[in-house]
């Protein structure tokens, strides 16, 4: 019970974490016109099994400022977001934290 409180805990702060880093991201877009983005669309690939899991997902991911979710595959196992700034990993950081995050809090195993 507490691992699962302590779960649900850890992904709120991942997520507000995220939501600041976001807004300063596209604070500094608007603030600074001529400041150059990448963006473009990127396919993440799903390990999340449950509906429950694949929707926290991908609405954190559009809740979050300079991404949104635009299409899940129909074998549920790609997420396709656009994402403001391509600066980075933002696969990797989306799988590597909100997924994993949203997994332990579901208590769901990652598929392979």
């Amino acid at each position: 019970m507490m691992r699962s409180i302590w779960n649900w805990l850890v992904l709120g702060g991942l997520f507000m974490r995220e939501l600041l880093l976001s807004v300063h991201q596209v604070a500094l877009t608007v603030l600074r016109p001529g400041r150059t983005l990448r963006s473009g669309i990127v396919a993440i690939p799903l390990t999340v099994r449950s509906d429950a899991g694949i929707a926290m997902l991908a609405n954190m991911v559009t809740l979050t400022p300079g991404t949104t979710s635009l299409h899940v595959s129909s074998d549920r196992r790609t997420l396709y977001a656009h994402v403001m700034n391509l600066e980075g990993d933002p696969v990797a950081q989306i799988v590597d934290g909100f997924e994993a995050r949203v997994c332990a809090a579901l208590g769901e195993e990652k598929r392979s």
